[in-house]
């Protein structure tokens, strides 16, 4: 009897919840020759007042910088900012005297704070460099900037979750300013995984990297995203396999 009411609880927390779906091509784009980047939310000459953000997910760039080529030199103030490589080499250089380089595997973020500046260049000629840079609202004001990047064990998330970032410094993954937490999974063909609400009142936006998935029966393609909100719990499913994708759940209110 418990195990059937615990099952019917959770249908009814699926199917009570809130959700939007943003397909890959309907992001907004710009192709500057050196980068072509899609904009999953308004950004620079991208504007649509119904894609602002979601909650404190401000931005959500999939960018493609060709060999050689980057971002000179340029400020940020008071947003947590991560970087997400998908393929090649991405060479960071900052304000605070911090010059690295990121690779599929790593993570990267900074706490921009009172105020950094960076540059983000391909450190290889012959090869495009992908990855996806994330903008989130931090919920303190003029921190002391920040910066950090680990490498997580790629096959830690193999047909499940992997946490990747949260708001605890002795959590794993890196950690940022804001009540967010989140995770990659790599999924072979028709692999399940529930996930668990970290903060009552937070929503998740779900990111395909690769491959197909079915959230809580909504079909989902490569570089498709949704949000997904007034949930506790909600299903992922894998439609093929090699599948990858990213959740990011965040607040729903700017504080």
């Amino acid at each position: 009897m418990t195990k059937f009411f615990d099952e019917i609880c959770c249908i009814q927390a699926i199917t009570m919840a809130a959700t939007i779906l943003h397909k890959a091509n309907t992001r907004g784009s710009a192709n500057h020759g050196w980068l072509q980047s899609h904009h999953t939310f308004s950004f620079a000459g991208y504007h649509d007042p119904e894609r602002m953000h979601f909650g404190v997910l401000r931005v959500l760039n999939d960018d493609s910088v060709k060999g050689g080529m980057g971002f000179g030199k340029h400020p940020h103030d008071n947003m947590e900012i991560i970087s997400i490589p998908l393929e090649g080499d991405l060479e960071h250089k900052d304000s605070m005297g911090n010059t690295t380089v990121i690779r599929k595997g790593d993570i990267q973020v900074m706490s921009a704070g009172t105020g950094i500046q960076h540059s983000e260049y391909n450190k290889n000629a012959d090869e495009t460099v992908k990855f996806l840079q994330i903008w989130i609202f931090p919920n303190k004001k003029n921190v002391e900037p920040r910066y950090d990047q680990i490498t997580l064990n790629q096959q830690d998330r193999k047909n499940k979750l992997q946490q990747i970032l949260s708001p605890n410094p002795d959590d794993q993954g890196v950690w940022i300013h804001q009540d967010a937490w989140f995770h990659l999974g790599t999924f072979d063909n028709q692999i399940s995984a529930d996930y668990q609400i970290k903060k009552q009142g937070n929503g998740v936006y779900a990111f395909v990297l690769e491959g197909k998935f079915s959230i809580n029966g909504i079909q989902m393609d490569r570089r498709d995203g949704l949000g997904i909100w007034e949930t506790d719990v909600f299903n992922i499913t894998s439609k093929e396999s090699g599948s990858e994708i990213l959740l990011m759940e965040v607040p729903m209110h700017l504080a």
